[in-house]
């Protein structure tokens, strides 16, 4: 657990196992720790180095300007920091479109490409979508309802067939120590909707893997591939019982698709 000081943030990060190193970068309002139902799989084999965005968990301080081309090149300045000169790179849903605008800057660095429940630009309805969790979160909204709220949209049907584990989710959400503010994630949600990368991704060299929830709501295979196929050579994978949170909800499989890739 340590912090590094990059483009005018305190760039907070954690490295766990040894080997090819592998960069973990987490989607809109989540942190380094939205990673822990693989991290320890994975740090088996591979260096996994896990950062905060900037914008959330620890990284600070959470108002900095925040940019999807910003992102990218406080992760091309940790890899600098640890002496890593390429590693695979793992985005998820914002994350992802970080991963490709690393890939794009910086393709010397990324040695594979694995984009999960991403696309390469927010349509109309996942940007009016974002926009709204933002109001809310300024109307004062409970927070325990504005949770719920999105884990309508990141979740399978399933998993509100428990109950015991929606408000474990809930309760473990809204007591995390590390909270996003209200500001911070309005500048993440602005840094997902000025992002559009597709006419760059037929110059990714990287060999990419996309990995796509079956029953994703925010990002549905069908359109997420629609746009990401433009990647040269770009394979896919689908996850069964598993929605837009698929590393959450179908960790084992989540997990070897990635090592079966690497």
């Amino acid at each position: 657990m340590s912090r590094v000081s990059v483009n005018g943030v305190e760039l907070y990060y954690e490295c766990h196992g040894a080997g090819e190193p592998l960069l973990l970068i987490a989607g809109l309002a989540s942190d380094s720790q939205s990673w822990a139902p693989i991290v320890a799989e994975l740090a088996r084999e591979y260096l996994v180095i896990l950062p905060d965005n900037r914008g959330v968990g620890r990284t600070t301080p959470q108002d900095a300007v925040t940019s999807i081309g910003q992102m990218a090149d406080d992760c091309r300045a940790l890899l600098d920091h640890l002496g890593v000169a390429a590693a695979s790179v793992l985005g998820h849903s914002m994350g992802g479109f970080v991963a490709q605008e690393c890939a794009i800057r910086y393709p010397g660095r990324v040695t594979k490409l694995i984009l999960a429940a991403t696309s390469a630009h927010s349509n109309a309805r996942n940007t009016a979508l974002f926009a709204d969790w933002a109001a809310y979160r300024y109307s004062g909204m409970d927070l325990a309802l504005w949770f719920r709220n999105i884990f309508y949209w990141i979740f399978t049907r399933r998993f509100f067939d428990n109950q015991e584990a929606v408000a474990a989710a809930v309760r473990f959400a809204v007591e995390y120590p590390y909270p996003q503010s209200a500001v911070a994630f309005e500048k993440q949600v602005a840094a997902v909707r000025e992002f559009d990368c597709r006419k760059s991704l037929p110059g990714i060299e990287a060999q990419t893997l996309v990995i796509c929830g079956r029953e994703d709501l925010i990002f549905p295979p069908e359109d997420c591939l629609a746009v990401l196929q433009a990647i040269p050579g770009a394979r896919v994978a689908f996850v069964e019982n598993a929605a837009h949170s698929i590393h959450m909800e179908n960790p084992a499989a989540f997990t070897e698709c990635v090592r079966r890739f690497l």
